[in-house]
């Protein structure tokens, strides 16, 4: 159930990005479904959460590692999964008829189901590393929301505003969930809530709880990082709805809620939070009363609103924290219809500007009356639910505060007066005569649109007139689950008798509306631009301070330190791989020397010419690319025959593959590199600063590749690796079901690092195919004549182009070379069905495939052989993807770990008995991707040369480019 529960969001996230941009009902039908359904499962879980039971599923994963995916539900947990589920699904059915038919709402949805996914993760997480994962998963998912409308400025600076702070503090986070796992010596949530006593003595609580505090209010806002909240109103009101009333805000006061009993009760966890509760509540509200963008109102509010439960939750008595979770229920009910309602103002009049709206209670009666309810609410008015939260809050500040510390009770009550103001200047815009010069004419929104303002409105007055009838169980449920089975004694009655609370509400309400009259007639609010006292602080003006001071500090580095030339990166790379191999290698005079005598003089032979050819490609490069190209090659050539000389034909073969492969790719670029070379009777005129600079990097190159053979010849003598080598090999067959161990260990043994190369593989590809399309070649650059072409011999040069290569081309009847296609076909399937037992497999067959096909493009272009072979290389990277990972799924299913080989054996006519390994399905995905890869890079290349042949106009006819045939 908990496993569907989290899986429900995604589901309907990914099917919503499927669909076409023009879609408007099924998105939000299939959004809609989706949270019903995973709401109506959480509800039905209630009985079992209300008799102390705690739902848990674990998934392992790497089972020797400790890592296992863990769900769990508790009263908390449950709670909070209503909230994000039930307010989700309104404000799907809201959004429905917010979003404008030019926005690209199947995007919006998966967005927002994503979301919704990643905050249940936060909440039925039962361990701390994989909560911190969808901390994190909460910060991108928001990042998207927020800039949904990415070509508004403000949109894609709130955005940034709000990943960088949210991710700094995730960051923070992580390294105190480290701590205190440490501590507690796990990292599952049952054990770190259990190890409360030893965490607080500990020598690394402070460091922790800091560390966990900064995750917290940077989530949720708080001094001093509050800033980034009203930047982000930029977003679309459904999404600052859901966000500020029931995700993203709300995760810190959770985080806050279900570490409490590992942390709480010590000065620290007092001083920190509170200190930052204090503030922020004040500061929130304060700001509040004097924003003029109705979101703006309510986004401060939400922050002094977050500052009250953090307040609560620093307290660090059972009652505080019963209150802490009552006003985030109360919260995320009030502030929801509130953005709702502001939505519909916006969406109906064209502005959401407070100076310049009035009247509206005369345009749009019904939801002025429900603005003007959930407002009463937010502002702690009696018979709604804020107000029995809100008095609680009074009553624990003025208990703990006592009178030795009244600033508290103070502050609560002044946080109370300045909510009251803001409340009566946002129902002001309802009130008075009806503005004639707004952009639309204001008028009621569609019936739907309004219901679940509605819902909610109804929900706040039902709690506020019968607390412990609606809500009275669900808080005992969830305070349980935080307090232990033992609750403080607490009344949810409206009527508690004339009282000190009581005496603070009344003072808030009655001081809160005589301050809003005198600021109304005295200090003009409509017309005022800024904050009195405080218009000078500004965090974001900080933060943008701070950004822009690192991009310089970056710049600096970059212009002092770096270079956009190749052959500098390429020496520092190279300069480390003559360093890092001496730092972990043993020393050199460690090593045992190889024995000299018995070195074949053929092998050495070998080498010497392999050696002779780099050093001469290296040479030749400056001059003639061609031959460099034809010398690289045959140090390639060099390196695979060393390979098969140390019985090792796997890396032989494939060495030749890719030795085939990227010769062509490499023939198709070097269409694309400009003549800026010397020719070689020119070289005796280099300077002698360019001969150092050559003979320093000659030196360096070889340092560079002696100390990888060093660190190489290290590993490959260490006692222990026969060990290791001699488990392979005595495990290939019997658990692996192959005698190829090579094969084996890369699709059973290590398959999951398998799995990872042919996903950054496939990456690259796609990457490289998204970079050459938008790449347009200069003229000068591909238009080289041959007359004018560095390349050639001089004395060929002279000669006309017919003269230089008599006879043309060597020539191939194109037929022939197309009957390769399915002999070259047939060799690659014979190499991939054997590869579990002898040399071969998916990596190789995919090469010789691929070299077959680009045997086809050679012949007849690239044209022909879309038409005729119809090759999606994008289609084959997917499905060889989704092949690997069924794989691995599929061992899952059974229970057992991911990517768990197993091998079946089947007889069939003629053949006989077959063994079939799941891990041939495995590297039959290795296949698809490589060819799929190799195709989608060649073809990219191709077209470019295609272009490149067609920039500038008339060149084929003047000479310029060689006709289409020979360059085919």
């Amino acid at each position: 159930m908990l496993l569907l529960l989290l899986s429900l969001p995604f589901a309907a996230a990914l099917v919503a990005a499927c669909m076409p941009t023009g879609s408007r009902h099924r998105p939000a039908a299939v959004a809609a479904i989706a949270t019903a359904g995973a709401l109506l499962l959480a509800i039905l879980q209630f009985g079992r959460i209300a008799e102390g039971e705690v739902l848990r599923k674990q998934i392992d994963w790497l089972p020797d590692f400790g890592l296992a995916l863990v769900l769990r539900m508790d009263g908390l947990a449950w709670v909070f999964s209503i909230m994000v589920l039930g307010i989700g699904l309104l404000v799907l059915l809201y959004a429905r008829y917010y979003m404008s038919r030019r926005d690209p709402v199947p995007r919006f949805y998966a967005y927002i189901m994503a979301f919704m996914g990643a905050m249940l993760g936060v909440v039925l997480s039962g361990n701390l590393i994989q909560l911190v994962v969808f901390w994190e998963l909460t910060s991108v998912t928001s990042f998207l929301l927020i800039g949904y409308w990415q070509e508004r400025n403000d949109a894609r600076r709130g955005a940034r505003m709000a990943f960088t702070v949210t991710t700094i503090g995730g960051l923070c986070l992580l390294a105190g969930v480290l701590l205190l796992g440490h501590i507690a010596g796990s990292y599952d949530l049952e054990t770190v809530l259990g190890a409360g006593n030893a965490i607080r003595a500990h020598d690394w609580y402070v460091p922790a709880l800091v560390l966990v505090a900064l995750g917290a209010l940077t989530k949720s806002a708080q001094f001093p990082f509050h800033f980034w909240l009203p930047h982000a109103m930029a977003a679309p009101t459904p999404v600052s709805a859901y966000l500020h009333s029931a995700t993203m805000v709300k995760a810190g006061v959770f985080l806050l809620m279900r570490l409490w009993p590992a942390l709480a009760g010590t000065e620290e966890w007092t001083w920190i939070l509170g200190s930052a509760g204090v503030f922020t509540l004040l500061i929130g509200s304060f700001f509040a009363i004097f924003q003029h963008d109705m979101k703006g109102l309510l986004a401060y509010s939400t922050i002094s609103h977050l500052g009250l439960i953090t307040v609560l939750m620093s307290i660090g008595t059972p009652l505080s924290v019963v209150a802490a979770i009552f006003h985030t229920m109360n919260h995320a009910v009030f502030k929801a219809s509130l953005f709702m309602a502001v939505g519909i103002v916006d969406h109906e009049s064209g502005t959401r500007d407070m100076r310049v709206l009035r009247g509206l209670k005369r345009a749009m009666p019904h939801t002025a009356a429900l603005a003007i309810v959930a407002s009463a609410a937010m502002a702690g008015v009696p018979l709604m639910n804020g107000f029995l939260s809100k008095e609680m809050f009074f009553a624990e500040t003025m208990i703990v505060g006592g009178t030795e510390n009244w600033w508290m009770s103070v502050a609560a009550v002044l946080m109370g007066l300045f909510s009251v103001i803001y409340s009566l200047r946002f129902i002001s815009v309802f009130f008075g005569p009806l503005a004639r010069d707004l952009p639309e004419e204001p008028h009621e929104p569609p019936r739907w649109m309004r219901m679940p303002i509605e819902l909610l409105v109804l929900l706040c007055i039902a709690v506020g007139v019968m607390p412990e009838l609606v809500v009275g169980d669900v808080l005992a449920v969830a305070a349980g689950s935080v307090l232990g089975p033992t609750l403080p004694e607490y009344s949810l009655a409206i009527w508690h008798g004339v009282n000190l609370p009581l005496v603070m509400s009344v003072m808030a309400l009655v001081g809160g509306a005589l301050c809003y009259l005198l600021l109304r007639k005295h200090f003009g609010l409509r017309g005022r631009d800024q904050v009195p006292v405080l218009h000078r602080v500004k965090g974001a003006q900080l933060y943008e301070n701070v950004m822009l001071g690192l991009a310089q500090g970056a710049s600096w580095v970059i212009r002092i330190g770096g270079t956009r030339r190749l052959q500098p990166q390429l020496l520092v790379l190279v300069a480390a791989m003559v360093a890092v191999p001496l730092l972990l290698a043993r020393p050199v005079h460690d090593l045992a020397a190889p024995a000299l005598d018995q070195l074949d003089p053929l092998f050495a032979l070998l080498w010497l010419i392999g050696a002779g050819c780099a050093v001469a490609a290296a040479w030749k490069a400056k001059y003639h690319r061609m031959a460099a190209l034809a010398l690289v090659g045959a140090t390639g050539l060099a390196t695979s025959v060393t390979f098969l000389w140390l019985s090792a034909p796997d890396l032989a073969l494939t060495q030749l593959m890719v030795e085939t492969v990227t010769t062509v790719l490499i023939l198709l670029g070097l269409r694309w590199l400009p003549p800026r070379f010397r020719p070689a009777h020119l070289a005796e005129r280099i300077p002698a600063s360019a001969w150092l600079r050559r003979s320093r990097d000659a030196l360096v190159a070889v340092a560079g590749g002696l100390g990888l053979a060093a660190a190489s010849y290290a590993v490959l003598t260490r006692p222990g690796d026969a060990t290791l080598r001699d488990f392979f090999v005595r495990h290939a067959l019997s658990e692996g079901g192959g005698s190829n161990v090579v094969n084996v260990l890369l699709v059973d043994f290590r398959g999951f690092d398998t799995m990872g190369e042919i996903t950054v593989l496939s990456a690259v590809a796609l990457t490289v195919y998204a970079l050459l399309r938008r790449f347009r070649p200069a003229p000068e650059s591909v238009a080289i004549p041959v007359q004018q072409a560095s390349d050639v011999d001089p004395a060929v040069q002279q000669k006309p182009a017919e003269q230089a290569a008599p006879g043309g081309y060597l020539m191939i009847p194109a037929v022939y070379l197309r009957f390769l296609l399915p002999v070259m076909g047939v060799i690659a399937v014979y190499f991939f069905m054997r590869g579990h037992n002898l040399p071969g497999g998916g990596f190789v067959a995919g090469l010789i495939f691929a070299t077959a096909l680009i045997v086809q493009y050679m012949v007849a272009g690239t044209e022909w052989v879309e038409s005729h072979l119809r090759l999606r290389p994008h289609r084959w990277i997917g499905w060889g993807l989704v092949t690997a990972c069924a794989t691995g799924i599929g061992a899952w299913l059974f229970g057992y770990p991911f990517l768990t080989s197993h091998t079946a054996h089947v007889t069939l006519p003629l053949l006989g008995e077959l063994h079939v390994p799941s891990a041939f399905v495995f590297d039959l995905g290795v296949f698809l991707v490589v060819v799929g890869t190799t195709m989608l890079i060649l073809v990219a290349l191709a077209h470019q040369s295609l272009r490149s042949r067609r920039v500038p106009p008339g060149a084929a006819r003047s000479g310029a480019i060689p006709p289409a045939k020979e360059i085919q």
